[in-house]
């Protein structure tokens, strides 16, 4: 089945979906051509907000009275500040200054070449696994590894194995200790399993994540409990539950992205001769949004739009609100689905998936349309006449024309 079948958009024209592509290309440069301060501004008010919770969480531990009346509520109290001052440095702003969004500044320190994250994973190897695995090749079997991340089932397409029968435990671990699971991403578990993974590359790699592994676990359980002295113990589970919630919080947020409802998987084959407009309703077809306010959707990074961040990756984080607003009518216009609904369903309907995956296909039923139709003459292009497959995948994201192969 080519991706011109899938039949949530199989009764598109040729001539539709190159148009449905222009129209997107013209939000793009809509967006970029108006950037402008007050842009600027909101990164640099939230990176000054960040650094105030994080300084303001190590005040209170800092200033909590060593007696056991007051030890554990400043616990809570700085614990809960600093893993505020987590998600929000890994979501809204590691996670989007990384993919670019702010290079047009041309600032140093906000730049996705010089920002390195609070979090076990290097920013190089997240810039490869995330950047350009994950977002050229999303919700793709056999390529993207966020399906699952190499130790849960997440698509009936996916061969059953009866170590799945564990993923309910995987799924719980995974949670608690997102930060880990995410540093050995890049690593490409599934490749390593197979045989196919480069030794030279993989200890390349490992030695990175222990580097950056290491320094993590000092600096948050040995140098801060250190230098606080008889408040020590207070510091370290503070530190330990701040983690604990930006992992979580982090897990809960990035399993709502393609795992509920309406967010479908693709095949290589699929993928074959893909256009830019394609690759656009790949994007579309392949992600899910959730709906809440304002606060939610900084301290979720803008996730709760990842349809529009998956098809602007590299555009401000602040700008997906007017932007989905476009896409969402565009939608309509073209009678394509638009997944989205508030977070604790999305989040349920991706925890029901894990556990039913869990067992063979044959004991539980379906939560996904089923196959589509059989193809009819819709217009479309011939194999002949389709554009010569891609060669690099790279910058399809980043809107140019020249980008084709």
């Amino acid at each position: 089945m080519a991706i011109a079948d899938v039949k949530e958009y199989a009764h598109l024209t040729t001539e539709e979906v190159d148009q449905l592509g222009r129209e997107l290309d013209a939000i793009r440069a809509e967006v970029e051509d108006s950037r402008c301060a007050a842009d600027a501004a909101y990164i640099n008010r939230l990176i000054k907000v960040q650094r105030g919770l994080a300084t303001a969480g190590r005040v209170v531990l800092a200033a909590t009275p060593h007696s056991r009346r007051t030890r554990i509520p400043g616990a809570i109290a700085g614990g809960a500040l600093l893993g505020a001052a987590k998600i929000l440095e890994n979501m809204e702003i590691g996670h989007n200054v990384m993919h670019g969004q702010w290079d047009w500044m041309n600032d140093p320190e906000i730049h996705s070449s010089t920002w390195e994250w609070d979090t076990a994973q290097p920013a190089e190897q997240w810039k490869h696994s995330h950047n350009y695995v994950h977002h050229q090749f999303t919700n793709v079997l056999g390529h993207d590894n966020d399906i699952g991340y190499g130790i849960l089932r997440m698509a009936r397409e996916q061969k059953w194995h009866p170590a799945n029968l564990g993923q309910p435990v995987y799924n719980a671990l995974l949670a608690g200790l997102f930060q880990w699971g995410v540093a050995l991403h890049d690593l490409d578990i599934e490749a390593i399993r197979k045989g196919r993974k480069d030794p030279k590359e993989m200890k390349r790699q490992l030695k990175q994540i222990w580097r950056k592994g290491r320094n993590q676990v000092l600096k948050d359980y040995v140098v801060y409990p250190a230098l606080s002295g008889p408040r020590w113990r207070t510091t370290l589970a503070a530190n330990a539950a701040a983690n604990l919630t930006r992992n979580v919080w982090s897990y809960v947020i990035i399993f709502c992205g393609h795992f509920p409802d309406g967010a479908l998987h693709f095949t290589e084959e699929e993928l074959e001769d893909e256009t830019r407009a394609e690759w656009y309703l790949r994007q579309m077809l392949g992600s899910a949004n959730f709906e809440g306010g304002p606060a939610l959707h900084i301290a979720s990074g803008s996730l709760g739009f990842q349809i529009e961040h998956h098809l602007f990756p590299d555009l401000p984080s602040n700008r997906y609100p007017e932007i989905a607003v476009k896409v969402r009518a565009l939608c309509e216009k073209y009678d394509l689905p638009y997944t989205t609904g508030p977070l604790h369903r999305q989040y349920g309907q991706a925890l029901r998936t894990i556990m039913k995956l869990s067992v063979p296909n044959g004991w539980t039923s379906s939560d996904q349309p089923g196959p589509p139709t059989p193809a009819v003459d819709r217009g479309r292009r011939t194999d002949d006449e389709r554009p010569t497959r891609r060669t690099e995948l790279g910058s399809w994201s980043r809107g140019h024309s020249e980008a084709r192969a």
